[in-house]
């Protein structure tokens, strides 16, 4: 069963910062985009930061300048630091792995709570 363990969530001031981490298998890694994606109550689910095995990076527009998404290969972990967050930051964060080549595959985690007061 494919893992994604998600760690670093929590509740923070707004204007402070938070740091994400998911691990992933290193097969499941090294073959998929990895991303973060969030849902706050009553929302749909949304785009916070992809990144794919070349490092290209992709940001939600409600985001960019704020965090950054990386990954760090010897670790199998995908690493989203959250810098200037806001009370509309809060939100359960999913981790994401993608391939859209064959063989295809989307996993998910379990999601973190992250919670910005005000």
């Amino acid at each position: 069963q494919v893992q994604l363990v998600e760690s670093g969530g929590g509740l923070v001031q707004a204007g402070g910062s938070l740091i994400l981490s998911c691990e992933a298998s290193r097969s499941i890694f090294d073959n998929s985009a990895m991303g973060w994606y969030r849902q706050a109550p009553g929302k749909q689910r949304e785009l916070v930061a992809t990144i794919t095995p070349d490092y290209d990076t992709n940001y939600g527009d409600s985001v960019k300048g704020r965090f950054t998404i990386s990954r760090n290969h010897a670790k199998n972990t995908v690493i989203l630091q959250m810098n200037s967050l806001k009370p509309e930051d809060t939100a359960v964060y999913y981790c994401n792995a993608k391939r859209v080549a064959i063989p295809k595959f989307d996993y998910w985690g379990q999601g973190t709570q992250v919670t910005v007061s005000s």
